[in-house]
């Protein structure tokens, strides 16, 4: 009888699955714009390819659960399980968060897709994000963004800079921007609005045209300078507490990232057709919009180059980053330069490999 009994209760604990895990999940992002549906793909996307036995994302719009500054902390106190967020925006933490987020002037949407999958980018945010016990899926990316709108002041040349007031986001950006004359003004998304509404700042950057108009920057601004020199692509993802991710199974893991690979895939389509008809819309709405010359974005390129490497050589690991991007743009320069006009892009005439190597040792 004994035996019968522990054959049974055995038989009882092999039968009973896995408790469910459920995650919360909010986003740096309020639901007013437009970068939000990323994070509302890949939750989507990842909730239909994995088992509801096994994990279920309940998803909150940014600003409902905690500020959008505070996300961090909440994925990596394990408040909260995952957050989606940009990297940039982490950087007081450590500048390597800087590189993982965007660059001045070197990688475009292709550079950023081609370096994580192949040229060991996903590991480097894995240790960055890693040494605050997160693991980290790269999920979006856009290419370069829309780059200043103004309000009274147009900027068609780099002259034009002096003196003005503008957000920008970014540690290398900021640097970059008071070089050329002006002054970086630091905050959310989410108060830039109201900020230009009251003659606050002269200007702003913020994302694509299609993320700028649905934040309403064409009702409070009349200018638009092109290119968006200060970040020529962007990187969006999400944060996720090491000790959540530990306790899923390799299989869920494993359809977590496939998720996030589908998603990067599908956000540079995406976002680059939203941006193209927002362009138009831009322009209906009476936006004058300009474009700084080739001899002002060659200065722009060294004053980046510059800068890029003073803040790399201030932090190993984030010279560690620097070198692996420099490095991937001269691998795979030989074949963009051979297959040009039919390429992806431009190999850019950016900072010194080894000099920055130098520093990440």
């Amino acid at each position: 009888m004994k035996h019968l009994l522990t054959t049974a209760a055995l038989a009882l604990t092999v039968a009973t699955p896995a408790l469910s895990e459920n995650w919360t999940m909010t986003t740096t992002w309020p639901s007013s714009l437009e970068l939000i549906e990323l994070d509302k793909h890949w939750v989507e996307l990842a909730n239909k390819l994995v088992d509801d036995d096994k994990l279920t994302i309940e998803f909150f719009d940014g600003g409902s659960l905690v500020p959008a500054g505070e996300v961090f902390g909440a994925v990596e106190s394990n408040t909260i399980q995952a957050g989606g967020d940009w990297p940039g925006y982490w950087a007081g933490r450590d500048s390597a968060f800087s590189p993982l987020a965007t660059t001045a002037s070197l990688f475009n949407a292709v550079d950023y897709v081609n370096w994580i999958q192949e040229w060991g980018g996903k590991d480097l945010y894995n240790e960055v994000y890693g040494k605050f016990g997160m693991v980290y899926l790269p999920y979006g990316v856009t290419n370069n963004e829309s780059g200043f709108r103004t309000v009274s002041q147009p900027i068609r040349t780099l002259d034009d800079l002096q003196g003005l007031r503008l957000r920008l986001s970014g540690l290398e950006q900021g640097k970059l921007l008071e070089k050329l004359g002006g002054n970086q003004v630091s905050m959310a998304g989410g108060e830039i609005y109201q900020s230009l509404e009251r003659g606050v700042i002269d200007g702003a950057e913020f994302s694509t045209p299609n993320v700028d108009f649905s934040g309403g920057f064409q009702q409070v601004t009349k200018y638009w300078s092109t290119p968006g020199w200060h970040q020529s692509s962007s990187i969006f993802g999400v944060m996720i507490n090491k000790g959540a991710w530990d306790a899923l199974d390799d299989e869920t893991r494993e359809r977590l990232e496939i998720a996030a690979d589908a998603t990067l895939l599908w956000s540079l389509a995406f976002t680059e057709k939203r941006a193209t008809e927002a362009y138009a819309q831009f322009q209906e709405a009476g936006t004058e919009i300009t474009r700084l010359d080739d001899a002002a974005l060659e200065q722009v390129q060294k004053m980046a180059n510059e800068t890029i490497t003073e803040v790399a050589c201030e932090n190993p690991l984030s010279a560690k980053v620097y070198a692996s991007q420099l490095s991937y743009l001269q691998d795979y320069g030989s074949w963009r330069e051979a297959s040009a006009p039919f390429n992806l892009g431009r190999t850019p005439n950016g900072p010194d490999l080894a000099e920055i190597q130098a520093c990440a040792e």
